[in-house]
């Protein structure tokens, strides 16, 4: 899951070699935190939020096949 989120950061942005993607697992859920250049952040948080909402949606579909709960931070 850590290399879709990451994947999915790297398409959007202008600077994709500055996306960076920590994990911190728990038992029943797991947290990424997503960091990316100061001038992406935008790109990555979307009008509204959508593109960010889109995105934690994404990766909660991948982890209920593993029955678990995801949380994605962008920093």
């Amino acid at each position: 899951m850590k290399d879709l989120l990451e994947y999915i950061a790297q398409t959007l942005v202008d600077n994709p070699e500055q996306v960076r993607v920590k994990e911190r697992s728990g038992r029943y859920t797991i947290t990424y935190e997503l960091s990316v250049h100061s001038s992406d952040t935008g790109k990555v948080i979307g009008r509204q939020g959508r593109v960010a909402k889109a995105m934690r949606d994404l990766m909660s579909v991948a982890a209920a096949r593993q029955n678990k709960r995801v949380h994605v931070d962008i920093k």
